[in-house]
This record gives C-alpha cells, structure tokens and sequence, in this order.
C-alpha cells in the first residue's frame, strides 16, 4: 500500500495474479458497515498480459498524482510505466534492451482490459511493449502436491528449441518466510533458453504470493509440505514431458538450499544435477546455537528445537542429519561465503565432506564445494561478477547432464 494526498494504491491479489489499483482521497464511507474493495470504487492498472512480478518505483512526492511501476516477467524485459491516477491514463517511459536476440515490438495487451471501466481501446494500443511471447512460451500450470493442494508451478522455454521429453531441464525453488519466488526478466537465462532448456519456477507452500496461509502452511509442523510440493512439481516435469527424465536439475538459494538437501536425501534419483548456493543444511545445530544472528527469529519458521517435539521433526527432515549411506546421489555444485552472516560457511563445507565419506563413492567425487573468499550471502556485488557467477553455474551444469552432446544428437 501507498498512500499520497488524493490517492491510495493497494497491491491485491485476484485468482492469483498481482493487480494494483488506486482509490481517491479522502474516502467518503461509513464505517459502521462492511466495506468491501469494490465500495471504494477503484480504477484498476492496466497491466502487461504477460505479467509475474510489480516492483514499485520511485515515488517519494506526496502531492504526485502519478505513480511509477517495474513491470517483468520471463518473456518481458523490464519496463517502466507511469500510471496518471487522475486521469485515468499510463504511459510506458522505458525497456530494458536486450541485445542479439529478435524481439517482437507490439501493442501492449492488457491483463485486466474487460475489468477497466472507462478504457478505450486506443487508450492500449498507443502503448507499445518489446517482449519475447512469440520466442519464448511460458505456462502457468497447477501440480497436485501429496496432499490435494493444487501448487504453481511457471514453465519457461523456446518455442523453437525446446524438444518435447528429450529437453534438459532447471527447477527453481525456495519456500520460506513467505518469499514470492523471482520470475522476473533475466537476460542469461536465454543462453540456456536457446540450447533448449527448460526452466521452471515452484512456488511451493512456505512461500508466498498465493494466499494467506500460503506461508504458514510451509513452516513448523509443516515444512516437508514445501519439499514434497516441490518434488510434485519435478515429477510433472518428467511426465509431462517438459523435461527428459535423466537431465532434470535444480538450483535453490539460502533456505531454497534446505528445500533441495531434503528433496535430494528423499529422492536421490530424482534430479541429474543441483546447485546449492549459501544452502542453510545443518538446520539442527544452528537453531540451538543462539549466539547466531538469525537463530531466534527462525524460530517461527522452522521451529523451536529446545521444543522436543519440535526438535524431533526438525531432526527428521535436517539435510545434513538424513544422508543416506550408500545411496547414489546427483552431481552437485555448493557455494559458500566466507564473510555469510545469514548462513555460516561451514554449513556447506561440512555438509560436502558428510556427503562425500556417507553416499556412493563414485557418485560423490562429482560433488563441488566453492567457496568465495570475499563475497557475502548474495555473493559478488556489480554486473559482471554476476554474469561470471551465473556463466560458472551454467557450465556446470551442461557439463555433468552432457547438454553439448544431447543437443548435437537432436
């Protein structure tokens, strides 16, 4: 919510897509009565088709009647747009360029086009956006998780270079302290997109952005719903044949990594390759150590192990307490910060060597730990360590799935 002098901006949530919408101040209501959103009588954002993600811009002056939106999503570079909430109007101010890549330059559609009342066609069609929807397919699909709950799941690929059940694959993942998952535009991904890949985005429970109890219903007693919502949507996958069976993979970030250390003791044959960034994995010992910085308020999401109640569940799903002996695991790519102060380097470290000395041992020497020396949670600040990172991570992973081979041979 925003609030200016003659305006109010809510950001709502509608079938489960975001939508903005502005209300004129100073509002005339009884409160005595219910009010609902519709007796305030809103003017509602025209927004881009293709939408998944609204970051507000900078809007710092109280007397503006204009307000500044971030529209993205995975098939629409960023794009400015300025929203007159007096008049009724928007007008798209900029895109991000993408470079060597054909992209269709067309009038903007809109999401929410039959529920805007007063907007005339001519109104959109002056409004041109650069997006990729006739390159790149993206779907919005419901998985069936193991207890009923229907789970999004957002599938990105190329519509000329995906091949149906022959295509490697990424899932995406994290499920924690009701975090909506980042589906927003970005520009590397198209590196793997044109190789074929598919990439696919969980929003799993313990997560946010689906309703109220979307969070809660992923925290405490209830945090194998996240891995178990995650490992249905990996297996629909495989049998919907986005992705071949043996070159499934997936990347988690933080607590994502928790998220993919259970899915991986559970199902070890599941995905071909992983890639844990700062994974939080010895969930036990690091929520009985109150002398961390994080341990006290992470007592809510994952639960109070001086509980022993408590202390039991967590213990049954902890990664790094529930490594299979013997058992084969997926090539696996572990990042560590050194100067981390959300996740303790030594949690990947010694998770890897638990890893290493426990599963198979042929299946072991292709999981890497990479430390960085100098970074912190979120790794290496400026553009270019970003693109080295992310350039490191996509070699891995066509490296161990044979990406190169697979896709001469098609």
């Amino acid at each position: 919510m925003d609030i200016f002098d003659k305006h109010l901006v809510l950001f709502v949530e509608k079938d489960g897509c975001p939508m903005i919408c502005s209300v004129d101040m100073p509002i005339d209501i009884n409160c005595k009565q219910l009010v609902t959103l519709d007796d305030l009588n809103p003017w509602f954002f025209p927004l881009p088709s293709n939408l998944c993600q609204i970051v507000p811009g900078s809007n710092h002056d109280f007397l503006t009647s204009n307000y500044r939106v971030v529209f993205s999503s995975p098939v629409l570079p960023d794009v400015v747009i300025d929203y007159d909430m007096s008049k009724k109007k928007f007008y798209v101010l900029q895109q991000e360029e993408v470079v060597g890549v054909d992209i269709d330059v067309k009038y903007m559609e809109l999401l929410n086009a039959k529920a805007i009342v007063g907007l005339h066609f001519d109104d959109a069609k002056v409004q041109k956006l650069k997006d990729l929807s006739n390159t790149l397919t993206c779907e919005r699909k419901e998985v069936i998780s193991h207890d009923g709950v229907l789970i999004p799941l957002t599938i990105l690929f190329s519509t000329k270079a995906h091949k149906k059940g022959h295509s490697p694959g990424i899932l995406l993942g994290y499920g924690c302290y009701g975090e909506v998952l980042d589906k927003s535009w970005c520009a590397e991904r198209l590196s793997l997109l044109e190789r074929g890949w598919v990439v696919a985005f969980a929003d799993v429970r313990g997560g946010g952005g689906v309703g109220p109890s979307w969070h809660k219903d992923g925290t405490g007693l209830l945090k194998l719903n996240s891995v178990y919502d995650f490992v249905a949507c990996a297996k629909y996958l495989i049998n919907e044949g986005y992705v071949h069976k043996n070159y499934l993979c997936s990347v988690g970030h933080s607590a994502g990594g928790l998220l993919l250390g259970v899915a991986i003791n559970k199902y070890p044959d599941l995905f071909r390759a992983a890639i844990l960034k700062v994974p939080f994995l010895d969930v036990c010992n690091t929520l009985l150590d109150p002398s961390l910085p994080l341990t006290t308020l992470d007592y809510e999401e994952f639960g109070d192990p001086n509980i022993p109640a408590q202390f039991e569940y967590i213990h049954s799903y902890s990664p790094y307490d529930n490594i299979p002996s013997g058992s084969c695991c997926p090539s696996m790519l572990v990042t560590a910060s050194f100067l981390d102060s959300r996740v303790g380097v030594w949690e990947a470290a010694k998770w890897v060597a638990k890893v290493r000395g426990k599963m198979c041992h042929s299946c072991s020497r292709s999981v890497i730990l990479k430390t960085n020396l100098s970074g912190g949670h979120f790794g290496e600040g400026g553009r270019f360590g970003q693109c080295e990172e992310a350039a490191f991570e996509y070699a891995f992973l066509m490296k161990v799935t044979g990406a190169l081979e697979v896709a001469d041979q098609m």
